[in-house]
C-alpha cells in the first residue's frame, strides 16, 4: 500500500509542475530553458513513480497468482492462465496509453493527461482496498535469503564427506510435521549442496541447527536458485528487443509519412498500440485454443513446457530485427529517391514484437514465480522485471559503443539524423546478437531439471506438469 501512495504521490506532483504557476517550466508555450524548481519537482516526482512501481509490481502479481491453490487441478490450471491474461489487462492498459493519453497529451495538456492518470490510480487503489477481505495471504515465513546461505554454509563445513548413494539417507523433516511450504523431490544436480544435508552420527545435535544440517527441500530451493542465474542471463537479450519497442522504433515511425488521411495523423508514439494489439490478439488465441490442443497432443498441463514457450518468443525476437532490418533497408532506400515511407510499413514489427511478447515476457513470468521457492515468489518477479531493466541498460550500451566504434570509422550507425544513420545495420547485429543467445539458452534448457515439488494427488488428471511428483 505505501508502494501505491508513492506513485501516486509523484503523479500528485507531476499534476502540480503543470498547474501550479510557480513550478510551471516557464511563462511561455515553448521554453528555451525550463526553471530549476520545476526540474527539481519534475525528477522527484519522476523517481517517486519509479519506486512505488518497483515496490509494488512484483509483489502484486505474485500475489494475484497466489490466489490459486497449486493442490487443485481447476486452480493449477487457471493460475497457468492467469499470467496471459494478466499480460492481456497491462497491454489493453498500454493500448489505452498510446492512443488516449498520447492523443491528450498532444492536443490538449500534458497536465491533462497526468490528472486522468492519477485519477485511475486513485481507482485501482480503492478497487484494490475493497477487496482485501476477500484474498488469500500467504504466511511470511522471514527473509527468504537465509536458508540459502545456511545451506551453503553447511555444506562448505561438510565438504570433506562423501554423499550417500541413497537420497533417502538425507535429512528432510516429515511433511505431516511441516508447517508451512511444499516438500521438494531431490535432483542430482549440484550434488555438492547435498552435503549439507547429510547427517552426521556423532553430532545428533546439529540437526537442530540450520546452519550445519539443512532439509533436502532448502537444498533444493539453493539449487533453484543458483539453477535460475544461466536462464536470466541469456534471456536479458529480450529485454533489448523490448527497448528497441521504446526508442529505436519509435525513432523510425517519426522519420516516416505518419498521415493516414487529409485529417489525421498518427503520433509515432502510438505505434506502440500496434504491439499491444499483437499481444491482445495473440493472447486468447494461444489461451482458449492453442493451450487445450497441446495438452491433448503433449499430455502437459501448460500446453507446452516453460522453457519452450520462451524459446519461441526469442526466435521471434530474432525475426523481428530482421523485419526490422529490412524495412528500415527500404525506407533508406526510398529516401534516396526522396520519398517518404509510410508509417504502416512499421506495422509487421510492431505485430511480431507484440506477438513474441506474449511467449517470450508472460513465459519468463512464469518460469520465475514457479521454479523459485515458494518463499521467494515476489522476488521471482522482481527478477523477471530485472531482465527488461538490465535490457534496457545493455540497449542503451549498445547503443553507445556502436555509435562510437562507427563514428570512428566513418558514418555512424546511430546518429542524430536517423536519415544520415544506418540503423538497418545495428538491426542486423542484433538479429545475429539474440541467434547466438538463442542457441546458447537452447543448450542451457536441454539440460534444465524443473522444480519438483512432491504434491498430493488430491485429483486425477491425464495432464502432467513440468515438475511435479505426486505422492499419496
Amino acid at each position: 500500500m505505501v508502494h501505491f501512495m508513492m506513485s501516486n504521490q509523484g503523479l500528485s506532483l507531476l499534476i502540480m509542475s503543470q498547474f501550479i504557476p510557480s513550478l510551471k517550466p516557464c511563462n511561455t508555450k515553448i521554453c528555451q530553458e525550463p526553471r530549476k524548481v520545476h526540474e527539481v519537482v519534475f525528477f522527484l516526482a519522476l523517481y517517486c513513480i519509479s519506486f512505488g512501481t518497483g515496490g509494488y509490481k512484483p509483489c502484486l502479481e505474485s500475489f494475484g497468482a497466489d490466489q490459486f491453490d497449486d493442490d487443485h487441478l481447476e486452480e493449477r490450471k487457471k493460475k497457468m492462465s492467469f499470467f496471459n491474461w494478466w499480460n492481456f489487462a497491462l497491454c489493453f492498459a498500454l493500448l489505452l496509453g498510446a492512443t488516449v493519453i498520447v492523443y491528450v497529451q498532444d492536443f490538449v495538456s500534458w497536465g491533462v493527461a497526468t490528472l486522468i492518470l492519477a485519477i485511475l490510480m486513485a481507482l485501482t487503489v480503492v478497487a484494490f482496498c475493497v477487496g482485501k477481505p476477500f484474498y488469500r495471504y500467504r504466511r511470511a515465513e522471514g527473509n527468504p535469503l537465509t536458508p540459502i546461505f545456511q545451506v551453503l554454509i553447511a555444506a562448505i563445513r561438510k565438504r570433506n564427506l562423501s554423499c550417500p548413494s541413497n537420497p533417502s539417507l538425507l535429512h528432510e523433516v516429515p511433511e505431516l510435521e511441516r508447517t508451512q511450504g511444499r516438500l521438494l523431490s531431490h535432483t542430482n544436480r549440484l550434488r555438492f549442496l547435498d552435503k549439507a544435508a547429510i547427517i552426521e552420527e556423532k553430532r545428533v545435535e546439529q540437526k537442530y541447527n540450520p546452519w550445519r544440517l539443512a532439509t533436502v527441500s532448502r537444498v533444493e530451493e539453493t539449487k533453484l536458485v543458483l539453477n535460475i542465474i544461466p536462464i536470466w542471463l541469456t534471456s536479458l537479450t529480450i529485454g533489448v528487443c523490448v527497448g528497441q519497442g521504446q526508442t529505436l522504433f519509435v525513432k523510425q515511425a517519426a522519420a516516416t509519412n505518419l498521415e493516414i488521411s487529409d485529417s489525421f495523423k498518427i503520433p509515432p508514439a502510438s505505434m506502440a498500440s500496434v504491439a499491444a494489439v499483437g499481444t491482445l490478439i495473440a493472447v486468447p488465441i494461444y489461451d482458449r485454443i492453442v493451450v487445450p490442443i497441446l495438452r491433448k497432443v503433449t499430455g502437459n498441463e501448460r500446453g507446452i513446457n516453460i522453457l519452450r514457450r520462451i524459446g519461441i518468443g526469442m526466435t521471434l525476437s530474432v525475426i523481428l530485427m530482421v523485419v526490422a532490418a529490412l524495412v528500415e533497408k527500404k525506407r533508406l532506400r526510398l529516401m534516396v529517391g526522396h520519398e517518404t515511407m509510410s508509417v504502416l510499413w512499421l506495422i509487421p514489427q510492431y505485430l511480431i514484437l507484440g506477438v513474441g511478447d506474449s511467449f517470450s515476457l508472460v513465459g519468463l513470468q512464469e518460469y520465475f514465480y514457479d521454479e523459485v521457492p515458494d518463499s521467494m515468489r515476489s522476488i521471482g518477479m522482481a527478477l523477471y522485471l530485472s531482465v527488461l531493466g538490465v535490457g534496457f541498460f545493455l540497449s542503451s550500451f549498445l547503443i553507445i559503443i556502436v555509435e562510437h566504434v562507427t563514428g570512428k570509422t566513418g558514418k555512424s550507425w546511430i546518429g542524430k539524423d536517423i536519415n544520415s544513420s544506418r540503423l538497418d545495420k545495428f538491426y542486423w547485429m542484433l538479429a545475429v546478437i539474440n541467434a547466438f543467445v538463442l542457441c546458447v539458452f537452447l543448450l542451457v534448457s536441454k539440460r534444465y531439471t524443473y522444480k519438483t515439488v512432491q504434491r498430493r494427488a488430491m485429483e486425477t488428471d491425464s495432464c502432467k506438469s513440468d515438475g511435479v511428483e505426486m505422492v499419496a
